[in-house]
C-alpha cells in the first residue's frame, strides 16, 4: 500500500464553507481520488485556512514544513492535493518546493492534473511554467480587486474594515451582486459627536494623543472591539479622512459624504499639521508644544536671540524664611537656554529667562493684534489680503526669474569650460565640473518649477481667496475668544500667530507673525515682526 498525505488550502477565512476552493470541497475530491486508486490509502490529512500562497512564504507556512519533515522520515509516500496551486503560487519558489519533494521520493499527485515528474528537462520546464500562470492569476485576481474596491471608493460605498470610532453600520436597503443585503455607514450617536470633540481638543487646546486615549476611557468610551483607546487609536481617528466625509483606499479618495463630515477641512488639517510636527522626525522644525501640561506659554516656539536654539521650560521654588519665622515657597516658570547652561556653544545671552515675565507681555501683544480687526468689515479685510498676497505672489515671481536669468548665465559659461578642460586648458577639472553643472541645472530646476507654481497660483485667483478666508475666520474667532479662552488654548493660538519668538539679554524679544496672519494686522503694525523691551 502507498501511504498518502493530502494537503487543502484556502487563501482566506470566507472560503472555508463557501467558494469553490473551499476545503470540504477539496477533500471529497481527494477522498474520491483515492478510492480510484486500488493500492493507496491516506494517513494523515493538513489544512490550511486563511493562508495566502502568493504572498506567504513556504518557509513560513507550518503544513509545509511539517509535510517536509515527515518526507525526510519517510513517513509517507504521495503528497496529494486538489490542484497544485494549492501547493503555493510563487513563481520563484513554489516549482522548487514541488521538486524538493520529488527528489526526496515523494510522489506529487493533483486530483486536477495528475502527476508532477521531474524525470527531464520538459518536466522541470512545466513545472515552472504552471506555477509561472498560478502567480499571474493570483496577479491579476489581486489587480481587480484593488480596482473594484478603489472604484467602490470613489464612488462613495464604504468596502469594509473595521468600523472607525463615531460611526456604525447599518442596513439602507442596499444589496450586492448576488441580492444578498449589505450594510452602509452612518454616524453613531454621541460617538459622532465626540469625534469632533476630538479635533477641537487638539487644535485648540492642544491636547496629545495619551491625553485623548485616558479622556475617552475616563468618558466611558471604548474601541469597537471593547477594548480601551490607546495613543496609536486615537491617532489612527485623527488621520482617517472619514472625519472629513471621504473614503479613502489605495490612494483613492471618494467624494465628500456631507453627512458623514465631522470637522471641516480646516479643523481636519489643521490637526494635522500638528500631529506632523510633534513627530520626532520634525523636532528640529517644530513650532507648537509638545503637550498642553507645561505653564509656559510659548514651549516649542521660543528661542534665544543670540545662538538661536530652542529655549526650553522648567519649574523652580524659592524658600525662604520671613522676618515673623514663617516659611514660604515660590514656584517660578521659566525659559533656559540649554547649550547656554550646558557650555555647549558660545552663546554670549542669559542662562534663563523668567517666564511669566515674557508669557505676560505676549499675552498683551496678541491683545493688541487682535483689536486690529474690529470696526473693519469682513469683506475689505479680505480683499486686502487678496491685494497683499498677489503683490507678494509677483515680488517672488520677479525674484525667481531674475535667479534663474543668472544661473543659466552661469551654467553657459561653465558649460563653455568643458572644452578647455579636456586639453588641460581650465582652471578646473572635468570632475569638478561635472558636479558643479549638474548642481546648478538641479537648482535652475527646482526655481523653474516654483515660478510655475507661483504663475499657476496668480491664474487661480478663486483658489488664493479660497485660502483666505478660512484664515480670517480662524483669527477673527481668535479675537472674539482670546480673552475668555483657557490658558491651553492660549497656549495653542500663541503657536499658530507666531512663527518664531526670540528673546535676549534685557529681555529684548522679537517676534515673528505666521504669515498667513500677518496680512489681518497692517493696522496696528506696518513692519512683517515686532522688536521690543520689557521696562
Amino acid at each position: 500500500m502507498k501511504r498518502v498525505y493530502t494537503l487543502y488550502r484556502v487563501s482566506t477565512k470566507r472560503q472555508m464553507d463557501v467558494q469553490k476552493d473551499d476545503i470540504p470541497m477539496q477533500r471529497i475530491a481527494c477522498h474520491e481520488f483515492v478510492e480510484r486508486m486500488p493500492d493507496w490509502v491516506i494517513m494523515k490529512e493538513f489544512e490550511e485556512k486563511g493562508v495566502s500562497g502568493y504572498k506567504v512564504s513556504a518557509e513560513n507556512r507550518d503544513a509545509i514544513q511539517d509535510l517536509k519533515e515527515a518526507a525526510l522520515n519517510h513517513e509517507f509516500d504521495i503528497l496529494l492535493v486538489f490542484m497544485f496551486d494549492r501547493l503555493g503560487r510563487m513563481e520563484n519558489e513554489t516549482p522548487f518546493v514541488l521538486q524538493w519533494f520529488v527528489e526526496h521520493g515523494i510522489e506529487m499527485w493533483s486530483v486536477q492534473e495528475g502527476e508532477q515528474k521531474i524525470a527531464n528537462h520538459v518536466d522541470k520546464l512545466m513545472n515552472y511554467i504552471r506555477f509561472w500562470q498560478a502567480s499571474g492569476e493570483s496577479q491579476k485576481t489581486s489587480v481587480r480587486v484593488k480596482t473594484r474596491l478603489q472604484q467602490m471608493t470613489s464612488e462613495g460605498i464604504y468596502t469594509g474594515g473595521v468600523t472607525p470610532f463615531g460611526y456604525e453600520l447599518v442596513h439602507k436597503g442596499r444589496v450586492n451582486k448576488k441580492g444578498q443585503p449589505v450594510r452602509d455607514l452612518v454616524p453613531k450617536p454621541g460617538e459622532f459627536e465626540m469625534r469632533a470633540k476630538l479635533y477641537e481638543m487638539v487644535l485648540y487646546e492642544g491636547y496629545g494623543s495619551h491625553q485623548l486615549a485616558k479622556f475617552l476611557t475616563e468618558s466611558g468610551y471604548k474601541t469597537v472591539n471593547g477594548a480601551t483607546f490607546t495613543s496609536n487609536a486615537v491617532l489612527r481617528i485623527l488621520k482617517n479622512p472619514i472625519s472629513r466625509g471621504i473614503f479613502e483606499k489605495g490612494g483613492v479618495e471618494s467624494e465628500r459624504i456631507p453627512e458623514l463630515q465631522a470637522v471641516s477641512d480646516t479643523v481636519f488639517f489643521g490637526v494635522m499639521k500638528i500631529l506632523d510636527q510633534r513627530s520626532r522626525k520634525n523636532e528640529s522644525k517644530r513650532t507648537v508644544a509638545m503637550t498642553n501640561k507645561g505653564r509656559a506659554l510659548l514651549s516649542g516656539n521660543i528661542y534665544c536671540a543670540h545662538c538661536g536654539c530652542r529655549l526650553a521650560t522648567s519649574r523652580y521654588k524659592e524658600h525662604y524664611v520671613k522676618n515673623d519665622g514663617t516659611v514660604k515657597d515660590t514656584e517660578y516658570g521659566r525659559y533656559v537656554c540649554y547649550h547656554r547652561s550646558r557650555g555647549l556653544n558660545d552663546c554670549d545671552g542669559a542662562t534663563t529667562y523668567k517666564s511669566d515675565k515674557i508669557d505676560s507681555f505676549v499675552i498683551e501683544v496678541m491683545r493688541k493684534i487682535f483689536a486690529s480687526i474690529s470696526g473693519c468689515p469682513q469683506e475689505e479685510k479680505i480683499q486686502s489680503a487678496y491685494k497683499k498676497m498677489i503683490a507678494s505672489n509677483n515680488q517672488m515671481q520677479k525674484k525667481l526669474t531674475c535667479q534663474i536669468q543668472k544661473d543659466q548665465s552661469q551654467l553657459a559659461t561653465l558649460q563653455g569650460e568643458i572644452a578647455k578642460a579636456l586639453i588641460g586648458e581650465s582652471l578646473y577639472q572635468p570632475d569638478d565640473l561635472s558636479v558643479a553643472i549638474k548642481t546648478l541645472r538641479s537648482k535652475i530646476e527646482d526655481a523653474e518649477k516654483q515660478l510655475a507654481v507661483l504663475k499657476n497660483e496668480e491664474s487661480e485667483k478663486k483658489t488664493i481667496n479660497e485660502g483666505i478666508v478660512p484664515a480670517y475666520h480662524q483669527f477673527k474667532t481668535w479675537a472674539e475668544e482670546f480673552d475668555n479662552a483657557s490658558f491651553e488654548a492660549k497656549k495653542m493660538i500663541a503657536n499658530q500667530l507666531f512663527s518664531r519668538v526670540e528673546v535676549g539679554k534685557g529681555y529684548q524679544i522679537h517676534l515673528e507673525l505666521n504669515i498667513t496672519y500677518q496680512q489681518f494686522c497692517e493696522e496696528w503694525i506696518s513692519l512683517p515682526t515686532f522688536q521690543t523691551a520689557i521696562a
